[in-house]
């Protein structure tokens, strides 16, 4: 499955998807030492996000969020690439002083954890393991 979005952090990545239908704060909702999601109830909770390509709606919280990615990848713990349905100034700011590849505008309705996921700009491809598209 090949999706055109919109750029907000451009470059390439790869990696196996962790996909959460609920937005992430990343201010307190992750820890960045870890890269694991400690939000109480949240759908990810006790997950890494760390070398992963989150897949998540968009973000929620605090704006130190975007301090939080910075720290995440400044610990190696970041995702490797992030794709938002929609995008917004906290996601986007942390992706971009974090380096982390990043699109928006995408329908995650069809992503599951697992996928392999590509980003190149504002391409992502999708392949289902197995190989099926």
């Amino acid at each position: 499955m090949r999706l055109k979005g919109r750029s907000i952090k451009s470059g390439r990545s790869s990696g196996e998807a962790l996909v959460s239908r609920d937005p992430i704060g990343f201010f307190g909702g992750v820890d960045p030492e870890t890269g694991v999601v400690v939000e109480r109830g949240h759908e990810l909770e006790g997950r890494s996000i760390s070398g992963k390509v989150l897949v998540f709606p968009g973000g929620k919280g605090s704006t130190v969020g975007s301090y939080t990615l910075y720290r995440l990848s400044q610990n190696g713990r970041a995702p490797v690439g992030i794709i938002n349905s929609e995008s917004e100034a906290i996601v986007a700011v942390g992706a971009i002083i974090a380096e982390i590849p990043a699109v928006d505008l995408i329908d995650i309705s069809n992503m599951a954890t697992g996928d392999l996921v590509s980003i190149e700009d504002d391409i992502v491809e999708v392949t289902r393991p197995g190989g099926a598209p």
